[in-house]
């Protein structure tokens, strides 16, 4: 018998509770955010381990160990390794947009298996990678891989969640995102320190372990009612996997707004033009400006390239390695926070909030960089930890705002008929950025210096007024009604007009 949480059907809810069922299926959809976030930790890890360097980027690897005229800002300036990191957005991109096909036409759990699947190969050949053409092969399949999960999981878990927890359930990816990471870091900081030099093999090929968990576990997935609606006209088993999932008989309310939705949907046979129409500017607009400002965060930069950074200002590699696990505890933990609160206190607070809280951090990490490092020697063992203690802050900051919310707000504001297409070009800005910032970061950091972390702040500053002018709140509204946010927001209602004048919102 499911027992859960109750939902009660006022306030614009539909009747249910959080199931057990419901938990382990997120739970396993969710794996699809760890081979993310290990993706991400196990990157910026092995590129800062000197054999590594030393077998596929030796021009690095001298210019770290012999140039004592260049910058401390320029050492790890490389195009073919940044190529190394980034190429895998490429591929994500590409990717994604094919998947979004397969979502729409197949189901959200295809998807979902597909990318484990592209994932185990990929850290598979990126294990025996024996040059740089094996190496980037396997991270093309790792793109791929990545392209298909992060199109399909968050659309999967926005929409096996009720309403009113559905924000805690989604940012669960994000959490298996920094579960990831935070896991890539401790294995990095173990194989750094065998002796014989393999251990980046073992980085790399313990990629294996989620990707593995995430395609065995994609077997046994329920489908969405969602997507049972949208792929067949038999609309019996979707109502029984609704009370499957809900854990109540009475799920009439929720079906048939399923079902109008999907009736609404089946008359668009081209949803990326359909999408560009102005009733759904408001969401247009959200798929296009959150991922692009969740990257300009930085927070990437942090990510892949936290060990290379504190090798920058003169911490060593084991040292540089485990400062990149303390920031990925700190990332898990306050996405953990988010979980619990974002239902409670709503979307904008929590940007807010942690728009302000990585502001401030970065100005001061610009401040003490300016003022500390120069283009040679090292900053004291002080300074060195005083800048990770500020970074910390900014994950933190990062950790309960834009990490978790740049992948839910999205994923929950489309209705049905652009919803495939519109959590597409959600994961497209997001690779796309992604593969810019990755790209360019090395280069930035060696002719911007220490005004990178201002340049991030700069864009932090711009997305944080955004969020208060721009972004209605969604807690608690259903999915499909989430139309009615726009059509009442000061701004948004001038452009879609109020094409639902007989639906309003209820306060929960």
């Amino acid at each position: 018998m499911a027992v859960g949480l109750a939902i009660s059907s006022a306030g614009g809810q539909y009747n249910g509770k959080m199931t057990p069922f419901v938990l382990l299926s997120c739970m396993v959809a969710a794996t699809g955010g760890v081979i993310f976030g290990y993706d991400i930790g196990i990157s910026g890890g092995v590129t800062s381990m000197e054999p590594f360097l030393k077998k596929f980027f030796p021009e690095v690897y001298t210019r770290m160990k012999s140039n004592k005229k260049i910058s401390n800002y320029c050492k790890f300036d490389s195009e073919l390794l940044t190529s190394f990191t980034s190429s895998l957005y490429i591929a994500g991109l590409l990717a994604s947009l094919f998947a979004s096909l397969v979502t729409r036409a197949y189901g959200r759990k295809p998807s979902i298996l597909a990318g484990g699947a592209a994932f185990l190969a990929g850290s598979a050949l990126n294990g025996a990678a024996l040059n740089i053409y094996m190496l980037i092969l396997g991270r093309i399949l790792l793109g791929v891989g990545v392209g298909f999960a992060n199109q399909a999981v968050p659309l999967y878990l926005s929409e096996m969640a009720p309403a009113k927890h559905r924000g805690a359930i989604n940012n669960g990816f994000q959490f298996s995102v920094g579960i990831g990471a935070l896991s890539a870091n401790l294995i990095n900081y173990g194989t750094e320190k065998i002796k014989a030099g393999w251990g980046w093999r073992i980085s790399l090929a313990m990629a294996a372990v989620p990707a593995s968990m995430l395609t065995l576990g994609a077997f046994f997935l329920p489908e969405t009612p969602n997507s049972l609606i949208q792929r067949s006209t038999d609309h019996q088993r979707a109502k029984q996997m609704l009370q499957r999932i809900r854990g109540v008989v009475d799920v009439e309310a929720e079906l048939d707004d399923l079902i109008k939705a999907n009736n609404v949907s089946n008359t668009i046979k081209h949803p990326f033009k359909k999408i560009l129409e102005r009733k759904y500017r408001p969401q247009l607009v959200m798929a296009i400006a959150i991922p692009f400002f969740q990257q300009v965060t930085g927070i990437n930069v942090i990510a892949f390239y936290a060990p290379i950074l504190f090798r920058t200002i003169g911490l060593g590699e084991s040292a540089s390695l485990l400062s990149a696990v303390m920031t990925g505890v700190v990332g898990t933990i306050s996405t953990f926070i988010s979980m619990l609160i974002v239902d409670k206190f709503g979307r904008r607070a929590l940007f807010m909030v942690g728009g302000i809280q990585m502001l401030v951090s970065q100005i001061m990490i610009g401040g003490v960089m300016a003022a500390q490092l120069g283009d040679h020697g090292g900053v004291s063992k002080g300074y060195a930890y005083l800048v990770l203690v500020l970074i910390c802050i900014y994950v933190a900051g990062f950790g309960w705002s834009w990490g978790p919310l740049g992948w839910l707000v999205p994923s929950e504001i489309f209705p049905l008929e652009i919803r495939s297409a519109g959590q597409s070009i959600n994961v497209v800005v997001n690779f796309l950025f992604t593969f810019i910032v990755a790209q360019t970061f090395l280069a930035m950091l060696c002719h911007f210096k220490s005004g990178i972390f201002f340049f991030f702040g700069g864009w932090v500053s711009v997305m944080t007024v955004f969020v208060y002018l721009f972004l209605p709140e969604t807690k608690n509204v259903p999915i499909e009604k989430m139309e009615m946010v726009w059509v009442e927001h000061w701004f948004w209602r001038r452009i879609v007009g109020d094409f639902s004048k007989d639906a309003k919102i209820e306060a929960p």
